[in-house]
Order: structure tokens, then C-alpha cells, then sequence
């Protein structure tokens, strides 16, 4: 069976209230994605602006991930599933605010940017780890490529739509668009039950977040799953210079910036809905390795791209090489863990693959300032494929991971 497996979706109600709830979710954070990075540059033509832009997000990222991975083992998860939109909502109803002015501010920006991502640090704790408790061991596999699928549709279609917003109707619009869809978000999940976290829960304390970081200090498969995902991140993920390639390298406009954007998630999207046969693979740990390197060298060709058209195909296959490792990695990371610390390992997956864009908005906005937007983006995703071989050899455990391991874990 080459098609996406739906059976998650049939069985469990639970998890299509997390599904479509999530999904509008995602929607508002990928038109926020392409409308802040690119009002930015509009307003400050710096593409390290744009990269100072990750730098501000970074920071409540990091920090809060923790608490929320600590709140998503201590709380019911899903109240934080339901508040998180409400919150996100705010603040895209503030940068609307702020695009409406006669000479919108910078600073806004920044702190609004910040403070959704802090948000989102908060909430992906806790849905990740409720997606075991919701379908079980059988499905889990099968509802993270659902996830990788919806994830990858909004990826795909969002920051497109977002640009031809952008491009038609202006900022405002977009940024009112982005509230809608978390509203809309908040309300749907609160059809997703209450579900107990395993082994009775762990009080909200430090000590809480401290016993997250020692189980994650023993076990060297999770962290090479971590660190593969961060260095592709860091290396290979030139977003940042979205901006500047799509105004100034390939001649076009928001427009065009939008399809930029958008065709690493439509690459990831054909992938997911053609990953049934991945609860087939043995050698997961592998099969993450070859798509990270598969991505840096799709990212490298796009550098080197003076055509649009394959620049964007590009982006696709390092797209479709992306959702391969998401899905092996997140496997690997969530049967690896026990349930009652499914939350804080979580979360500082969630760090990593939050953060991981940041740093790499900054790195790409750095080197582009001090070399050539090119050069950045080329040698970016040259040390991506480097970095996979030297944490291949670094744990060769998780390089020889068999996907039978996790029954006897």
C-alpha cells in the first residue's frame, strides 16, 4: 500500500478533532511564516533583519518548551490544546493592528513573533505526546504520517496563499485570515477527550524538568534523532533568504517569495500521502541519516539554481526528504519514551525542531551578509550531508536501529 494509511482518522474520534483542529492551526502559523519575515525585509531590506528575526523567536522557544513539556506531563493536555490558539489569535490580531498604521513599527515584529513562538512551544509538548494515549502502539507510525500529511498540506498551501495575499490584497488581510484560522483551531479541539497521562503524571516543578534531561542523558539513539534533525535545521535551512532570492535572485514578488515557502511543504506533502509503506522499514535509524543527507544536497542544488523552476523543484525533494526522517525520527523518539515523560522528551524534541529553523534563519542571515546570499545557502547544505555522516559514526547504535527494537524496549 503506497497511499497514506487513514485507519487513525476511521477508529479513533479523538484524534480527528486533534487532526482538523490542528490543521487550521498550522494554517495561521504558516501565513505567519511568509508575512512577518516578509514585512521585514519590506520595511528594512536587511536579510539579516530577517535572520535577527529567528534570534528573537528563539529565546521564549527554548525556554518555554521546557515548561511546556513539564506542564504536558503534569496537566490535562487537553486544556493546553485548547488555549494555545486563543492566545496565538492575540497575537496575530496585534500584528494586524500593527500592519493597519501609517508607518508600521519593527518592533512589534519581533515581540509578537517572539511570543507566538513561545506559544507554540507550549502546545506541541503536549500534542505530541497525546498522540500515543489517542491510537496506540499499532497506529502510531501510521497517525505521524497522517500528522506529517496535514503538517506538509498547510506548508504547501498556506504560505502560497499567504503570499498571493500579501501580493493582493496586503498585510492586514493576512494577518486578519491568520486569527480566523486559530480561532477556528481552538474551537475544534475541544471535541478531543481528556486523556489520562501514563503512570498517574508528574507534579509541575523543576525537578520535573530535570528528570526529562537525565532520562534523555541515557539514551544516545533519541539524542542522535535530536541532534540529525537540529544540524539539518541549522545548516541547511536557508528561509530567511526567502525573502531576498525571491524579490532579488529570481526577479520576482511577495508572490513568488510565497512559492518559496511553500514548495519544501509540497514536496513533504506528495511524500506523506505515499508513505504507507513506511511501517514496512526495518532500519529506521538508516533511513533517517540518508534523508537528512538527501535534504542538504537538495538544499545545496538550490543554491546553485539560477532557474525558479528548479530552485522550486529542489525545495520539493528536500521537502519529501524531510517528512521521511519527521516521521522514523518521531517513532524512534516517542516508543523509546515512557509515557509519563513523553511530554518534557517532547518537548525538547520540539525545542530542537523549533529552534533548530531559528538558528539556522540567523546562521543563513549571517553568512549571506558576510559572503553572498549564494554562498550561504550552498555551503549550508554541504555541511548538512557532513554533519549526517559524522553523527551516523558518532552513534552507530542508532545507525543500525531496527524498527523490532521498540517492541522490546
Amino acid at each position: 500500500m503506497a497511499v497514506v494509511d487513514v485507519t487513525p482518522l476511521r477508529q479513533v474520534p479523538g484524534f480527528r478533532w486533534l487532526y482538523f483542529g490542528f490543521f487550521f492551526v498550522q494554517g495561521g502559523r504558516q501565513l505567519t511564516v511568509v508575512a512577518v519575515p516578509f514585512q521585514v525585509f519590506d520595511l528594512t531590506g536587511s536579510t539579516l533583519a530577517v535572520g535577527l528575526l529567528g534570534l528573537a523567536q528563539l529565546v521564549p522557544l527554548l525556554v518555554l518548551s521546557l515548561l511546556g513539556g513539564a506542564m504536558a506531563d503534569a496537566i490535562d493536555r487537553r486544556k493546553i490544546l485548547v488555549w494555545s490558539p486563543l492566545v496565538l489569535a492575540l497575537t496575530s490580531a496585534g500584528l494586524m493592528w500593527n500592519a493597519l498604521a501609517d508607518q508600521p513599527l519593527i518592533w512589534p515584529l519581533f515581540v509578537l513573533s517572539a511570543v507566538n513562538a513561545g506559544i507554540s512551544a507550549i502546545d506541541s509538548p503536549a500534542r505530541q505526546a497525546m498522540v500515543p494515549g489517542l491510537v496506540g502502539r499499532d497506529l502510531l507510525p501510521s497517525a505521524l504520517a497522517l500528522n506529517q500529511t496535514l503538517t506538509n498540506t498547510a506548508k504547501a498551501g498556506f504560505p502560497a496563499l499567504g503570499g498571493l495575499l500579501i501580493a493582493t490584497t496586503g498585510l492586514p488581510v493576512t494577518y486578519g485570515i491568520e486569527t480566523v484560522c486559530f480561532l477556528i483551531g481552538a474551537l475544534l479541539m475541544r471535541g478531543i477527550p481528556s486523556v489520562k497521562v501514563g503512570g498517574g503524571g508528574r507534579r509541575l516543578e523543576m525537578s520535573s524538568i530535570i528528570e526529562g534531561f537525565r532520562y534523555l542523558k541515557g539514551v544516545r539513539i533519541i539524542q542522535a534523532a535530536m541532534l540529525l534533525d537540529l544540524s539539518a535545521m541549522v545548516f541547511g535551512m536557508p528561509t530567511a533568504l526567502f525573502p531576498a532570492m525571491g524579490t532579488e535572485t529570481f526577479g520576482g514578488d511577495a508572490f513568488t517569495v510565497g512559492l518559496l515557502y511553500a514548495a519544501p511543504g509540497l514536496g513533504a506533502l506528495i511524500a506523506a500521502l505515499t508513505s504507507g509503506w513506511v511501517s514496512s522499514v526495518i532500519y529506521q535509524g538508516r533511513a533517517v541519516i540518508l534523508a537528512v543527507m538527501g535534504w542538504g544536497i537538495a538544499i545545496a542544488v538550490f543554491g546553485f539554481s539560477g532557474s525558479l523552476t528548479l530552485g522550486l523543484v529542489m525545495l520539493a525533494l528536500a521537502g519529501a526528504a524531510d517528512v521521511i526522517s519527521a516521521i522514523f525520527r518521531g517513532t524512534i523518539i516517542q516508543l523509546r519514551t515512557p509515557d509519563e515523560l513523553r511530554g518534557r522528551v517532547s518537548s525538547m524534541h520540539m525545542a530542537v525542531v523549533a529552534g533548530g529553523p531559528r538558528l539556522g534563519d540567523l546562521e543563513a542571515g549571517v553568512v549571506a551578509a558576510v559572503t553572498s546570499v549564494r554562498f550561504s545557502v550552498v555551503s549550508g547544505g554541504l555541511a548538512c550531508v557532513l554533519s549526517a555522516l559524522v553523527i551516523g559514526r558518532w552513534a552507530p547504535d542508532f545507525l543500525h536501529y531496527r524498527s523490532d527494537q521498540q517492541a522490546a524496549a
